[in-house]
């Protein structure tokens, strides 16, 4: 990479408060402080999940609304995101949604945007859950070509 190009930091974003707060984090710790020439170009990745597939010829129609719905989940998505970043940064975000599992999405966008960071929230599962539902920061610390930032939003006092 050449030395006048900006390095590129790849930000995980869903549509749970986790993410959301690993996004605002990562905006305040570093581009709030470089607003008129931050140290990253910044990319925000959005999984949108594939819809299942069944061979049954009566079931096309229920995919078609299933498929309807993953989109509209993924625009509320991305435009919340592009609400995020409208408040808190003055340059501009690329904000892309790609289909697919989250743990393969975030590692290829890694690849695609030749990434030195990878930013990810933590839904702060035990150890139980995570082996049974997986874990998208865990496979992608091992996984991911480069720096991963694992951002954990802090435990509310009752």
């Amino acid at each position: 990479m050449a030395t006048s190009e900006k390095q590129v930091m790849v930000v995980g974003f869903d549509d749970h408060e986790h993410s959301a707060y690993a996004l605002e984090w990562t905006l305040k710790h570093f581009f709030a402080p470089f607003t008129s020439n931050p140290p990253f170009k910044l990319v925000i990745v959005h999984a949108k999940p594939s819809p299942p597939s069944v061979a049954i010829p009566e079931a096309s129609e229920i995919l078609r609304y299933t498929e309807a719905d993953l989109k509209k989940i993924a625009a509320r998505v991305a435009e919340s995101v592009e609400e995020i970043c409208r408040n808190k940064l003055e340059n501009e975000a690329i904000v892309e949604v790609m289909q697919g599992d989250p743990r393969n999405v975030l590692c290829d966008a890694v690849e695609k945007h030749q990434a030195s960071v990878l930013v990810v929230g933590c839904h702060g599962y035990g150890a139980i859950k995570r082996a049974v539902i997986g874990s998208v920061s865990d496979y992608c610390a091992h996984h991911a070509h480069c720096s991963i930032m694992i951002v954990k939003k802090p435990k509310t006092k009752h």
